[in-house]
């Protein structure tokens, strides 16, 4: 048997002497003009490649001058607020935005029927994967159990080594189809054979969307109501694509300029959105909020909330991180469309489920955070909330359990995956490869006995 302890002093040595060893001086980053998460010395993402699928916008030129402005987001030229708009709350919009960003149109009904009824085709996993590969080795790292699956799947696919771009987009759209499933079946899996609890694997059915049928699979009853399957819809389609720049999609145009297959792609891509930097972050803003409403004696006391925050960013409570989490994002400034347009409809699941009072919580500490990071950071150019502000708020209200919020996530992201995808195939027969300015310096070597 192992002996654990010794393994971990060792490690603490080889750790001591990697530390010693790749601990670089922050002032040779500034020297050579390298900004981490590849940003210029303005601050803007370094451009390494151009994309027709979506658009941020969170600047305007006024007066030739940048000035942040409210943020917009584009599917296909298309502004989320009139796609969302155009669903008049009555039609569900995941698979008629997918059918945007992989197509480049907006689909008309008898396409829209069509791309439905693939979907709902592709909804099928290989005989006993769910028994042989999902339940095995079941863990509450959901997204490993998700990326572990994907890759198992290309050993089902009899066209995997077919690198005709029908074949590729036939791949991402049978993962677009599945992920629901493997998602949800990895939980149950999960939640049997480690936390003891009964399990049940219910099929998705053929009339229904991608939300409803991601509900009806999770809840033993199979039930839900109109309005939680259109609020995880929303929810869904303002995950869908966010630019080529974030991490996770940068990751699938890297792999997929080297020639790999979807599966790999989408696995690679699975294992960036894991990060709590990039998919988990809502997450964390709930962890926080709990944290918040557990800590303060009078959660109404705006001023002894507004205290709090300000002992979050000077790293005294919560995390020590000194981040007040779901505020600020990347890109935008002003305003990040996203939250924009989902608040109202978390307003709207928060008074059918009682939550009331917890919706004004979220909605405190989102009027005071700005306010608390300005004094802080001095920061005057605006902090909004974020997209994974609220959207860690509705899956609670949807009793969505803690380990599904990252994978729910990836069910949503995948499409724009999928785009970004097809989009360096079809533009781009050139792999990526960054530069890195070695700080080596040359040094003899020195024969072992003399060390």
């Amino acid at each position: 048997m192992a002996n654990y302890a010794e393994i971990e002093k060792e490690a603490k040595c080889y750790l001591d002497v990697c530390v010693e060893h790749d601990k670089i001086d922050p002032e040779l980053f500034d020297k050579f003009g390298v900004k981490r998460g590849l940003r210029d010395k303005d601050g803007k993402g370094v451009l390494t490649g151009i994309t027709n699928i979506s658009r941020i916008d969170a600047f305007q030129m006024v007066n030739g001058k940048k000035t942040p402005c409210e943020g917009k987001l584009w599917y296909r030229g298309y502004n989320v607020y009139d796609l969302i708009r155009g669903l008049h709350g009555k039609r569900f919009g995941f698979e008629e935005a997918a059918y945007l960003l992989l197509m480049g149109e907006l689909p008309n009904a008898g396409q829209l029927a069509e791309f439905s009824n693939v979907l709902t085709k592709c909804r099928d996993l290989p005989s006993n994967f769910t028994r042989d590969v999902i339940m095995k080795a079941p863990t509450k790292d959901l997204m490993n159990s998700l990326t572990r699956s994907v890759l198992t799947l290309a050993s089902y696919d009899d066209t995997i080594g077919d690198n005709s771009l029908q074949t590729q987009l036939e791949q991402c759209i049978k993962l677009i189809s599945v992920f629901p499933m493997l998602a949800v079946y990895g939980y149950h899996a999960y939640n049997y054979y480690v936390n003891g609890d009964s399990m049940y694997i219910h099929r998705p059915q053929p009339e229904l969307s991608t939300a409803e049928n991601l509900l009806q699979m999770l809840r033993p009853d199979r039930s839900y109501t109109d309005l939680e399957a259109h609020v995880l819809d929303i929810a869904l389609l303002l995950h869908m694509e966010h630019g080529g720049g974030n991490n996770s999609t940068f990751t699938t145009r890297v792999v997929t300029s080297s020639g790999s297959d979807t599966y790999s792609v989408m696995a690679a891509a699975l294992c960036s959105l894991k990060g709590p930097k990039h998919g988990g972050a809502n997450i964390k803003v709930v962890e926080m909020v709990n944290h918040i409403r557990n800590t303060v004696h009078d959660e109404t006391d705006e001023e002894e909330v507004k205290d709090y925050l300000c002992k979050i960013l000077d790293k005294q409570a919560f995390d020590h991180k000194g981040l007040i989490y779901g505020m600020g994002h990347a890109v935008y400034s002003l305003s990040d469309p996203r939250a924009v347009v989902f608040k109202s409809f978390v307003q709207q699941l928060a008074e059918a489920k009682g939550r009331k009072k917890d919706f004004d919580f979220y909605n405190m500490i989102e009027r005071l955070a700005p306010q608390v990071i300005a004094e802080k950071r001095h920061i005057y150019k605006g902090v909004s909330t974020n997209v994974d502000f609220y959207s860690g708020f509705v899956y609670n209200m949807l009793d969505i359990p803690l380990e599904l919020y990252t994978p729910i996530f990836a069910i949503a992201r995948i499409v724009g995956w999928s785009a970004h995808r097809m989009e360096e195939l079809v533009n781009v027969d050139k792999i990526i490869r960054p530069a890195y300015e070695s700080i080596m310096v040359p040094r003899a070597y020195i024969p072992l006995e003399n060390r």
